[in-house]
Protein backbone atom coordinates (compact mmCIF):
# COMPACT_ATOMS: atom_id res chain seq x y z
CA UNK A 1 0.00 0.00 0.00
CA UNK A 2 1.11 3.41 -1.19
CA UNK A 3 0.99 6.89 0.37
CA UNK A 4 0.15 9.30 -2.61
CA UNK A 5 1.46 12.61 -1.74
CA UNK A 6 1.48 14.80 -4.92
CA UNK A 7 -1.79 16.97 -3.97
CA UNK A 8 -2.20 20.10 -6.70
CA UNK A 9 -5.41 21.14 -5.04
CA UNK A 10 -6.79 24.67 -4.32
CA UNK A 11 -5.67 24.57 -0.63
CA UNK A 12 -1.58 23.96 -1.71
CA UNK A 13 -1.60 26.43 -4.05
CA UNK A 14 -2.72 29.12 -1.79
CA UNK A 15 0.43 27.96 0.86
CA UNK A 16 2.69 26.97 -1.54
CA UNK A 17 4.92 30.22 -1.72
CA UNK A 18 4.94 32.98 -4.14
CA UNK A 19 5.78 31.85 -8.19
CA UNK A 20 8.45 33.19 -10.03
CA UNK A 21 7.24 33.89 -13.21
CA UNK A 22 9.98 33.40 -16.18
CA UNK A 23 10.73 36.23 -17.82
CA UNK A 24 9.36 36.17 -21.23
CA UNK A 25 11.64 35.86 -24.50
CA UNK A 26 12.74 39.47 -26.03
CA UNK A 27 11.32 40.35 -28.64
CA UNK A 28 7.85 38.73 -27.44
CA UNK A 29 4.12 40.68 -27.64
CA UNK A 30 5.38 42.87 -24.26
CA UNK A 31 8.36 44.55 -26.02
CA UNK A 32 6.05 45.45 -28.74
CA UNK A 33 4.53 48.90 -27.29
CA UNK A 34 8.31 49.84 -26.66
CA UNK A 35 9.51 49.13 -30.48
CA UNK A 36 6.63 50.86 -31.60
CA UNK A 37 7.90 53.92 -29.82
CA UNK A 38 11.50 53.79 -30.32
CA UNK A 39 10.30 53.45 -34.50
CA UNK A 40 8.19 56.47 -34.34
CA UNK A 41 11.19 58.54 -32.42
CA UNK A 42 13.63 57.39 -34.96
CA UNK A 43 11.33 58.71 -37.65
CA UNK A 44 10.83 61.65 -35.90
CA UNK A 45 14.37 61.94 -35.61
CA UNK A 46 15.82 60.64 -38.97
CA UNK A 47 12.81 61.22 -41.54
CA UNK A 48 10.50 64.15 -40.58
CA UNK A 49 13.09 66.78 -41.94
CA UNK A 50 12.80 65.25 -45.25
CA UNK A 51 8.96 64.61 -45.05
CA UNK A 52 8.94 68.46 -44.19
CA UNK A 53 11.34 69.56 -47.58
CA UNK A 54 9.65 67.01 -49.58
CA UNK A 55 6.95 69.00 -51.08
CA UNK A 56 8.94 71.81 -52.31
CA UNK A 57 11.52 68.91 -54.03
CA UNK A 58 8.20 67.23 -55.33
CA UNK A 59 7.18 70.67 -56.71
CA UNK A 60 10.62 71.59 -58.20
CA UNK A 61 10.73 68.14 -59.96
CA UNK A 62 7.44 68.35 -61.42
CA UNK A 63 7.80 71.96 -61.91
CA UNK A 64 11.43 72.54 -62.37
CA UNK A 65 13.10 69.30 -63.59
CA UNK A 66 10.77 67.57 -65.96
CA UNK A 67 10.16 70.92 -68.25
CA UNK A 68 13.96 71.42 -68.38
CA UNK A 69 14.49 67.60 -69.62
CA UNK A 70 11.43 67.85 -71.56
CA UNK A 71 12.98 70.84 -73.23
CA UNK A 72 16.23 69.14 -73.49
CA UNK A 73 14.50 66.29 -75.22
CA UNK A 74 12.88 68.06 -77.94
CA UNK A 75 15.79 70.43 -78.53
CA UNK A 76 17.06 67.35 -80.73
CA UNK A 77 14.27 66.97 -82.43
CA UNK A 78 13.15 69.16 -85.55
CA UNK A 79 9.32 69.15 -84.18
CA UNK A 80 6.98 71.29 -86.33
CA UNK A 81 3.47 72.00 -85.53
CA UNK A 82 2.12 69.39 -87.02
CA UNK A 83 3.48 67.02 -84.58
CA UNK A 84 6.04 64.99 -86.91
CA UNK A 85 9.20 64.79 -85.19
CA UNK A 86 12.78 64.14 -86.89
CA UNK A 87 15.89 63.61 -84.86
CA UNK A 88 18.34 66.26 -85.40
CA UNK A 89 20.73 65.66 -82.79
CA UNK A 90 22.43 68.75 -82.33
CA UNK A 91 21.60 70.35 -84.94
CA UNK A 92 19.34 72.68 -83.56
CA UNK A 93 22.07 73.98 -81.71
CA UNK A 94 24.50 74.47 -84.86
CA UNK A 95 22.05 76.04 -87.11
CA UNK A 96 21.07 78.88 -83.87
CA UNK A 97 24.65 79.41 -83.06
CA UNK A 98 25.07 80.39 -86.80
CA UNK A 99 22.03 82.43 -86.93
CA UNK A 100 22.62 86.64 -86.53
CA UNK A 101 19.40 87.53 -85.18
CA UNK A 102 19.60 84.97 -82.19
CA UNK A 103 23.05 87.18 -81.46
CA UNK A 104 21.36 89.82 -82.15
CA UNK A 105 19.07 89.13 -79.10
CA UNK A 106 21.86 87.96 -76.87
CA UNK A 107 23.75 91.23 -77.64
CA UNK A 108 20.56 93.15 -77.03
CA UNK A 109 20.05 91.29 -73.73
CA UNK A 110 23.20 91.46 -72.22
CA UNK A 111 23.49 94.96 -72.77
CA UNK A 112 19.84 95.82 -71.30
CA UNK A 113 21.11 93.46 -68.72
CA UNK A 114 23.70 95.82 -67.70
CA UNK A 115 22.45 98.87 -68.24
CA UNK A 116 19.58 98.34 -66.56
CA UNK A 117 20.93 96.04 -63.31
CA UNK A 118 24.73 98.10 -62.50
CA UNK A 119 22.12 101.39 -61.44
CA UNK A 120 19.77 99.71 -60.32
CA UNK A 121 21.75 98.09 -57.48
CA UNK A 122 23.50 100.75 -57.06
CA UNK A 123 20.59 103.20 -56.35
CA UNK A 124 18.92 100.58 -54.45
CA UNK A 125 22.01 100.54 -52.07
CA UNK A 126 22.17 104.06 -51.92
CA UNK A 127 18.61 104.10 -51.16
CA UNK A 128 18.68 101.29 -48.43
CA UNK A 129 21.09 103.15 -46.64
CA UNK A 130 19.08 106.25 -46.46
CA UNK A 131 15.78 104.21 -45.32
CA UNK A 132 18.12 103.05 -42.48
CA UNK A 133 18.50 106.28 -40.81
CA UNK A 134 15.75 107.19 -38.24
CA UNK A 135 13.78 109.88 -39.39
CA UNK A 136 9.70 110.72 -39.15
CA UNK A 137 7.74 108.62 -41.11
CA UNK A 138 9.98 105.59 -41.68
CA UNK A 139 7.09 102.92 -42.05
CA UNK A 140 5.13 104.72 -45.34
CA UNK A 141 8.39 105.80 -46.69
CA UNK A 142 9.64 102.26 -46.64
CA UNK A 143 6.17 101.23 -48.00
CA UNK A 144 6.49 103.47 -50.64
CA UNK A 145 9.01 102.85 -52.34
CA UNK A 146 7.11 99.14 -53.21
CA UNK A 147 4.40 101.17 -54.96
CA UNK A 148 6.33 100.42 -58.35
CA UNK A 149 6.50 96.89 -57.94
CA UNK A 150 2.86 96.51 -57.36
CA UNK A 151 1.74 98.60 -60.50
CA UNK A 152 1.28 96.93 -63.38
CA UNK A 153 3.45 96.48 -66.04
CA UNK A 154 1.27 97.41 -68.79
CA UNK A 155 0.36 100.75 -66.87
CA UNK A 156 3.89 101.47 -66.49
CA UNK A 157 4.82 100.73 -70.24
CA UNK A 158 1.75 103.08 -71.36
CA UNK A 159 3.24 105.84 -69.02
CA UNK A 160 6.79 105.21 -70.21
CA UNK A 161 5.88 104.68 -74.13
CA UNK A 162 4.02 108.12 -73.64
CA UNK A 163 7.61 109.40 -72.03
CA UNK A 164 9.68 107.90 -74.36
CA UNK A 165 7.82 109.94 -77.84
CA UNK A 166 9.71 110.73 -80.34
CA UNK A 167 7.10 113.71 -81.42
CA UNK A 168 5.93 114.49 -78.08
CA UNK A 169 7.18 113.08 -75.05
CA UNK A 170 8.42 115.07 -72.11
CA UNK A 171 12.07 113.36 -72.29
CA UNK A 172 12.83 114.78 -75.77
CA UNK A 173 11.49 118.00 -74.83
CA UNK A 174 13.72 117.84 -71.75
CA UNK A 175 16.46 117.39 -73.79
CA UNK A 176 16.06 120.16 -76.58
CA UNK A 177 16.58 122.21 -73.25
CA UNK A 178 19.94 121.25 -74.81
CA UNK A 179 20.28 121.71 -77.92
CA UNK A 180 19.28 117.79 -78.70
CA UNK A 181 17.64 117.11 -81.51
CA UNK A 182 14.24 114.46 -80.96
CA UNK A 183 15.67 110.52 -80.07
CA UNK A 184 12.95 108.17 -82.01
CA UNK A 185 13.55 105.85 -79.26
CA UNK A 186 11.81 103.11 -80.45
CA UNK A 187 13.46 102.76 -84.15
CA UNK A 188 17.01 102.88 -82.62
CA UNK A 189 19.42 100.46 -80.87
CA UNK A 190 20.72 102.09 -77.75
CA UNK A 191 17.81 104.54 -77.05
CA UNK A 192 15.68 101.75 -77.10
CA UNK A 193 18.27 99.81 -74.79
CA UNK A 194 18.26 103.10 -72.15
CA UNK A 195 14.02 103.28 -72.43
CA UNK A 196 13.36 99.56 -71.65
CA UNK A 197 16.85 99.61 -68.89
CA UNK A 198 14.30 102.72 -66.87
CA UNK A 199 11.46 101.17 -66.79
CA UNK A 200 12.96 97.80 -65.27
CA UNK A 201 14.79 100.14 -62.60
CA UNK A 202 11.71 102.16 -61.99
CA UNK A 203 10.20 98.85 -61.23
CA UNK A 204 12.43 96.88 -59.17
CA UNK A 205 14.89 99.62 -57.68
CA UNK A 206 12.31 99.87 -54.94
CA UNK A 207 11.89 95.76 -53.93
CA UNK A 208 15.92 95.34 -53.59
CA UNK A 209 16.35 98.48 -51.69
CA UNK A 210 13.93 96.82 -49.03
CA UNK A 211 15.55 93.58 -49.35
CA UNK A 212 19.01 95.42 -49.11
CA UNK A 213 17.29 97.35 -45.86
CA UNK A 214 16.65 93.52 -44.30
CA UNK A 215 20.07 93.29 -44.67
CA UNK A 216 21.52 96.10 -43.01
CA UNK A 217 19.16 95.77 -39.90
CA UNK A 218 21.10 92.48 -39.10
CA UNK A 219 24.20 94.09 -38.57
CA UNK A 220 24.89 94.77 -34.91
CA UNK A 221 25.13 98.62 -33.84
CA UNK A 222 28.05 98.14 -31.79
CA UNK A 223 30.04 98.24 -35.09
CA UNK A 224 28.49 101.74 -35.88
CA UNK A 225 29.45 103.04 -32.31
CA UNK A 226 33.11 101.54 -32.15
CA UNK A 227 33.59 102.62 -35.65
CA UNK A 228 32.16 106.41 -34.44
CA UNK A 229 34.44 106.35 -30.79
CA UNK A 230 37.46 105.64 -33.15
CA UNK A 231 36.37 108.51 -35.81
CA UNK A 232 35.62 106.46 -38.67
CA UNK A 233 33.18 108.99 -40.87
CA UNK A 234 29.87 108.15 -41.87
CA UNK A 235 31.02 106.84 -45.39
CA UNK A 236 33.96 104.89 -44.07
CA UNK A 237 31.48 103.00 -41.97
CA UNK A 238 29.09 102.16 -45.03
CA UNK A 239 32.24 101.00 -47.11
CA UNK A 240 34.10 99.04 -43.79
CA UNK A 241 31.28 97.98 -42.42
CA UNK A 242 28.55 98.06 -44.13
CA UNK A 243 29.49 96.29 -47.46
CA UNK A 244 31.38 93.77 -46.14
CA UNK A 245 28.77 92.24 -43.63
CA UNK A 246 26.05 92.83 -46.25
CA UNK A 247 28.10 90.22 -48.73
CA UNK A 248 25.49 87.42 -48.32
CA UNK A 249 22.54 90.10 -49.07
CA UNK A 250 24.32 91.28 -51.94
CA UNK A 251 25.39 88.12 -53.53
CA UNK A 252 21.77 87.03 -53.09
CA UNK A 253 20.48 90.70 -55.11
CA UNK A 254 22.91 90.43 -57.19
CA UNK A 255 21.93 86.85 -58.57
CA UNK A 256 18.06 87.28 -58.31
CA UNK A 257 18.83 90.39 -60.84
CA UNK A 258 20.86 88.30 -62.81
CA UNK A 259 18.22 85.28 -63.81
CA UNK A 260 15.49 88.73 -64.15
CA UNK A 261 17.59 90.52 -66.06
CA UNK A 262 19.02 87.88 -68.73
CA UNK A 263 15.32 86.80 -68.73
CA UNK A 264 13.80 90.00 -69.82
CA UNK A 265 10.31 89.52 -71.13
CA UNK A 266 7.29 91.88 -70.14
CA UNK A 267 8.84 95.89 -70.59
CA UNK A 268 10.25 95.27 -74.20
CA UNK A 269 7.22 93.52 -75.39
CA UNK A 270 5.09 96.38 -73.79
CA UNK A 271 7.13 99.05 -75.21
CA UNK A 272 6.16 97.74 -78.68
CA UNK A 273 2.55 97.44 -78.03
CA UNK A 274 2.65 94.01 -76.95
CA UNK A 275 4.28 92.58 -79.70
CA UNK A 276 7.41 90.19 -79.17
CA UNK A 277 9.58 90.89 -82.70
CA UNK A 278 11.41 93.98 -80.84
CA UNK A 279 11.06 96.71 -83.10
CA UNK A 280 11.16 96.55 -87.09
CA UNK A 281 14.84 95.12 -86.84
CA UNK A 282 14.70 93.01 -83.65
CA UNK A 283 16.51 96.42 -82.12
CA UNK A 284 15.00 95.20 -78.50
CA UNK A 285 14.53 91.93 -78.85
CA UNK A 286 15.64 89.49 -75.79
CA UNK A 287 16.06 86.02 -75.94
CA UNK A 288 13.27 85.26 -74.01
CA UNK A 289 10.87 87.06 -76.26
CA UNK A 290 13.03 85.12 -79.51
CA UNK A 291 12.48 81.51 -77.96
CA UNK A 292 8.51 82.61 -77.67
CA UNK A 293 8.97 83.93 -81.27
CA UNK A 294 9.84 81.18 -82.56
CA UNK A 295 8.07 78.71 -80.41
CA UNK A 296 4.66 80.06 -80.83
CA UNK A 297 4.78 82.67 -83.79
CA UNK A 298 7.01 80.25 -86.42
CA UNK A 299 6.11 76.80 -84.70
CA UNK A 300 9.39 75.98 -84.44
CA UNK A 301 9.30 74.17 -81.21
CA UNK A 302 12.42 72.30 -81.45
CA UNK A 303 14.67 75.30 -82.39
CA UNK A 304 12.96 77.14 -79.51
CA UNK A 305 14.08 74.12 -77.18
CA UNK A 306 17.45 74.65 -77.70
CA UNK A 307 17.62 78.81 -77.65
CA UNK A 308 15.66 78.10 -74.24
CA UNK A 309 19.09 75.63 -72.88
CA UNK A 310 21.43 78.42 -74.12
CA UNK A 311 19.62 80.94 -72.00
CA UNK A 312 19.77 78.68 -69.22
CA UNK A 313 23.46 78.15 -69.89
CA UNK A 314 24.10 81.98 -70.11
CA UNK A 315 22.30 82.71 -66.70
CA UNK A 316 24.49 79.49 -65.44
CA UNK A 317 27.46 81.55 -66.52
CA UNK A 318 26.19 84.76 -65.73
CA UNK A 319 25.44 83.97 -61.99
CA UNK A 320 28.88 82.24 -61.84
CA UNK A 321 30.99 85.18 -62.93
CA UNK A 322 28.88 87.84 -60.65
CA UNK A 323 29.20 85.42 -57.64
CA UNK A 324 32.60 85.41 -58.10
CA UNK A 325 33.12 89.28 -58.43
CA UNK A 326 30.68 90.21 -55.32
CA UNK A 327 32.49 87.57 -52.96
CA UNK A 328 35.64 90.07 -53.46
CA UNK A 329 33.51 92.66 -52.02
CA UNK A 330 35.07 93.57 -48.89
CA UNK A 331 37.68 90.74 -48.25
CA UNK A 332 38.72 87.12 -49.31
CA UNK A 333 35.92 85.47 -47.68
Amino acid sequence: MSLHTDYSGPYAQAHSGPQVVPPSPRGSRNDSPGAVRRLLSWLDLKASPYLLVSPYFLLFAVFGLFPLAFTLYYSLFDYELTGEQEWVGLGNYTELLADDQFWKVVVNTLAMFVIATVPQLLLALMLANALNKRFRGQLFVRMGVLLPLVTSVVAVSVVFTQLYGRDWGMVNWILSWFGIDPIDWKAERIPSWLAISTMVDWRWTGYNAIIFLAGMQTIPRDLYEAAEIDGASKRRQFWQITIPMLRPTIIFVVLNSTIGGLTLFAEPVMFYGGRIQGGSDNQFQTVAMFIVEKGFNNFEYGYASAAAWLLFLMILVGSAINFMLIRRIGGRK
